[in-house]
């Protein structure tokens, strides 16, 4: 008996799933040009209501927010995707780089702080917290 293989495996489908949330339209396009690659699939958003429809309609691994949005704050759509999403981590890249920009954050629910410019850190970060995701061992980055 043989069996048919389809043409393209789930494996090859699977990937993490990132959110990048900043309303300047040339620092979302870089980090989803930074950050798309085999094992990443990258979405964008420009406002805190574009951002919580994706999350509502669509699934994603971890999201990278901005603390200043057109339409409210970062920290505002950190705790609302904590609560509409519970378990998916947030990450704040932002230009707000004092220590209690930092701890507003983490009190809001994000996982971890990068201020910008550093993208460095960013990347390092987004595959660490990518890494103990199920996305991660499906994809077979782990």
């Amino acid at each position: 008996m043989k069996f048919a293989l389809p043409k393209e495996t789930a494996m090859s489908q699977i990937k993490c799933r990132i959110l990048c949330v900043d309303d300047h339209e040339d620092t979302s396009e870089m980090l989803r040009l930074l950050l798309t690659g085999p094992s990443y699939e990258v979405n964008t958003a420009r406002s805190m209501g574009e951002a919580l429809e994706l999350a509502g309609s669509q699934e994603f691994d971890l999201y990278v927010l901005d603390k200043r949005l057109p339409d409210g704050t970062g920290l505002e759509l950190c705790e609302k995707l904590t609560t509409l999403t519970p378990g998916v981590p947030c990450i704040f890249y932002s230009g707000d780089a004092y220590e209690f920009h930092r701890q507003e954050a983490f009190q809001a629910g994000a996982e971890a702080y990068v201020a910008k410019p550093d993208l460095d850190t960013l990347i390092n970060t987004v595959k660490d917290l990518l890494a103990e995701r199920e996305c991660a061992d499906a994809a077979g980055q782990a």
